[in-house]
């Protein structure tokens, strides 16, 4: 899975925002807490859930199941906007 084309993502006073351009579905901005941002920022290229939670638990001082919940979180509302590619 991977972020599609049309959703442009940028770090504006410490905290991630990401938009969809070039006539997407979703009409808003999206503004992300930092672990939402790291995700979001591995989803760029192209990943799995599996590949995320390893990565987030070499990031964060976290449970692993505390970090799976919260990537299945994120993941599922960048589906809701359609913003994901699988």
């Amino acid at each position: 899975m991977k972020l599609k084309e049309g959703f442009v993502t940028q770090e504006i006073g410490g905290q991630q925002v990401m938009v969809a351009v070039n006539g997407q579905a979703f009409n808003g901005m999206v503004r992300s807490n930092e672990t939402a941002g790291y995700i979001v920022s591995l989803l760029k290229n192209d990943t799995t859930k599996e590949e995320i939670v390893k990565a987030m638990l070499k990031e964060f001082d976290a449970p692993e199941d505390v970090i799976s919940k919260d990537v299945d979180m994120v993941i599922g509302k960048l589906r809701e906007i359609s913003a994901i590619q699988d």
